[in-house]
């Protein structure tokens, strides 16, 4: 049940996300929506997946800035990059402390043993 919350709120933060990098949308603030959909999500990641994630993460703002040197819709696939890479910072972030949890939480063990 949490993987199917977690996968429609990756696939509902994706959607906004291009859609508000096309359309603004009046009296939503989509990047609180998109950071908070990204936090949902990021609860079903896993270690191996996290490293792709924390790519796109990095990745996404170079891709922006060189998108938006296309003539007509530069200023839009620029906005849409901005935004995926908004889902995806928040989402590695959940990612991460949720890495950092196991990885504390397997040390304090390991010292009681």
């Amino acid at each position: 049940m949490l993987g199917k919350v977690c996968s429609l709120a990756r696939a509902l933060a994706t959607i906004l996300a291009v859609v508000a990098g096309f359309i603004a949308i009046p009296g939503l603030d989509t990047t609180l929506v998109i950071i908070v959909l990204g936090l949902i999500a990021g609860i079903a990641y896993t270690d191996d997946s996290l490293r792709g994630l924390l790519l796109i993460a990095i990745g996404l703002p170079i891709i922006g800035a060189v998108l938006k040197q296309l003539p007509m819709l530069g200023d839009q696939l620029s906005g849409v990059a901005a935004n995926v890479g908004i889902g995806a910072a928040s989402a590695a972030a959940t990612g991460i402390a949720i890495s950092l949890y196991r990885t504390v939480v397997g040390d304090v063990t390991g010292l009681t043993k």
